[in-house]
Parts: C-alpha cells; sequence; structure tokens
C-alpha cells in the first residue's frame, strides 16, 4: 500500500512527493540518511524516507546503541528547515507518535483494564512506568528485565526511542534528521551492558496486545498494523510534527510574544495558540507527571544529584523538577531515575 494512501488530500499530497527507500538491514538509517545528504545522492531541498527491517548499528542519544532486531520498525525521515532545531523537537514528534491511531487504541484498551497507558517520557522515548500501579508492575513482568535490578529505582518499559539530528551542509543547516525505533513484534532482550546504565526495559507492541487478549473477549481484540501502515502512521506523525514545532518557534520569536507585558493578555493569548495547546497536549500524556525523580548531572566530572518531583516541562522543552528545597528548576538534560516513595 502506498505510503499516501486512504488519507486526506493535504497529507496524501505531502506524503506522496516523499523519496522513499527500503532495504533489508542498515548500519543506522539515521547516518545512511544523513550521509546521503551530505554527499548530494538526495536532495537537501526534498523530503527524504529511509525505512529498513534491521539496524546493525543502532543509535540512540548521547550514541548509545539501540538493539534493532528483524520485526520492529526502523524509520528516518529527512525534513529541510529554515530555523535552529532544539531538544523540544523530540517532545512534540513524542506527542504526535502518542496520538498515532495503533498507540490511542491500546491505551484505551489499557484504560479499562486499570493499566498504565502509554505515554511521553522526557526526553525522547514512548512508554510507561511498571511501578505507577499493581496492575501495571504485572504488565512489566511478562516482558525480559535487565540483569541486577535496583529495588530503590522504578523501571521504565519502553516502546519507542527518538533521535533527532541536524543535517549540515557547506557549514549551514539545511534541515534534520528523525529517526524513530518502534519494538513491534520483537522485544529486545536488555541486560545490564546493554542497557547501559539506563533504567529502562524493553516493551513491544506485540507484547502489549498479548497481555490485553489474555483480559479481553475475543470480539474486542486489538489488530495490530502491519509495518507498512506503521511506517505510513509514523511519516505522518514526523511531518506533523515539524509543521508543529515551526509553529512553536514562530511563536516565541513573534514581537507580540517578546514584548508581553505591555499588551493585552487576550492578544497574547491568540500568540501562544499553538504553544498553549501542544502544552496541554504533552501534560495529557507526560509519562513522568507526578513522580518522584532522583537526576543526575556531571559538574566538572562529578555527579550531581537532586531529588524532587516531576513538575512537567517549560516551553522550552526544559523538563522542571520541583526539588525537595521547594525551588523549582529547568532541566535541560541529565540521568532521569525515577524512585519509589517510602
Amino acid at each position: 500500500m502506498p505510503l499516501s494512501a486512504r488519507l486526506p488530500p493535504s497529507l496524501s499530497s505531502h506524503l506522496s512527493k516523499l523519496t522513499h527507500r527500503h532495504v533489508v538491514s542498515s548500519a543506522s538509517t539515521n547516518s545512511e540518511l544523513i550521509d546521503t545528504i551530505k554527499d548530494g545522492s538526495l536532495s537537501a531541498d526534498k523530503t527524504h524516507l529511509l525505512t529498513a527491517e534491521a539496524q546493525t548499528a543502532g543509535r540512540g542519544q548521547r550514541g548509545r546503541s539501540w538493539q534493532s532486531p528483524t520485526g520492529n520498525v526502523y524509520l528516518s525521515l529527512y525534513h529541510p528547515v529554515q530555523m535552529p532545531v532544539s531538544g523540544l523537537l523530540s517532545l512534540v514528534i513524542g506527542v504526535e507518535l502518542a496520538k498515532m491511531p495503533v498507540i490511542q487504541t491500546l491505551n484505551e484498551q489499557l484504560r479499562v483494564q486499570g493499566l498504565t497507558p502509554i505515554g511521553v517520557k522526557w526526553a525522547n522515548d514512548l512508554g510507561f512506568y511498571q511501578g505507577q500501579q499493581a496492575s501495571a508492575r504485572q504488565l512489566a513482568e511478562n516482558f525480559k528485565k535487565p540483569q541486577k535490578l535496583d529495588e530503590n529505582i522504578i523501571y521504565f518499559s519502553k516502546l519507542a526511542g527518538i533521535l533527532i539530528e541536524p543535517v549540515w551542509h557547506s557549514g549551514k543547516l539545511v534541515g534534520v534528521v528523525m529517526g524513530v525505533g518502534l519494538n513491534v513484534k520483537t522485544t529486545p532482550t536488555l541486560t545490564t551492558q546493554t542497557c547501559e546504565g539506563m533504567s529502562y526495559q524493553a516493551l513491544s507492541l506485540q507484547g502489549i496486545n498479548k497481555i490485553l487478549e489474555e483480559k479481553m473477549n475475543e470480539d474486542e481484540q486489538v489488530s495490530l498494523p502491519s509495518l507498512q501502515q506503521l511506517y505510513q502512521q509514523i511519516s505522518l506523525a514526523l511531518i506533523k510534527a515539524i509543521s508543529c514545532f515551526e509553529q512553536l518557534a514562530k511563536e516565541k520569536s513573534s514581537p507580540q510574544t517578546v514584548n508581553s507585558q505591555t499588551l493585552d493578555p487576550q492578544i497574547i493569548g491568540s500568540q501562544t495558540k499553538a504553544t498553549d495547546d501542544f502544552m496541554q497536549q504533552f501534560d495529557a500524556m507526560d509519562a513522568l507527571s507526578g513522580l518522584r525523580l532522583r537526576v543526575t548531572q556531571n559538574h566538572n566530572g562529578e555527579p550531581n544529584i537532586t531529588t524532587g518531583y516531576a513538575f512537567g516541562i517549560d516551553t522550552h522543552g526544559c523538563l522542571q523538577l520541583r526539588q525537595d528545597n521547594g525551588k523549582l528548576a529547568a532541566l535541560f538534560t541529565g540521568r532521569i531515575d525515577v524512585v519509589s516513595v517510602d
């Protein structure tokens, strides 16, 4: 089925303009797509999509490895941009991915069964925390766990990861590659080594569906989309995300927003509609909402640990932490561990 099939005309037209290449295996779809833009094999002025059945050297944030067995989605989409790219884009992508039909359908069933729904975890993951309620813990026990679990940490069950990378050519920013790895049929087996210090375990669409099927009647069971259909849903989500991100950037740079102290609040409200809408959507999907966090950051080579409660994000995409001293901190980076509350 073509990526543009059975979509509204405007979106169908946009997807039909994609140059889509599918390969059996890629070292990294992000790296491969970036290289073909930089060497001129693909035009930097057009949108390009690369999908693969497996990766041999999949990458995550900060050079971490992403296990990429056959049966899952490995997808990278290049889009030209005219403005700087920030980490906020990862959160926008997360929200749009969580709005995909397959995620929404599964979330409806998870809520019916009293299970924790799939959400967006700052800064670039989809999944849920297994310890939010007893039923969620029972669900997570069906997935493979990393070795040597820390009993004080609530582990994140990771369904998908996002990697955004700006693309430069001749010293000029020309676009961004947005990579998505989604566990569909295969749940990677994570060990202490492959987790690389991250407190998470793997989760797949099929794994969630299997648990739900045991709790539902046959006529209620969810049919998972094909990989081809998922390519379509994810590509559409990424195109929507870049459009939303551009609108958010325009609002931040508008004179009305900059001079907000001198304008009528109603005027300011009309100038920040996209930002307000996005913040509300993220709050509803925030996997960290209200959880107690232990944040580890490096300062001059030494770890600095801060504890407090997750308090959403700010308009720049920073994680807000209500610290134990009552102060609100905005975090741009750091290792996030959800810790149990005594």
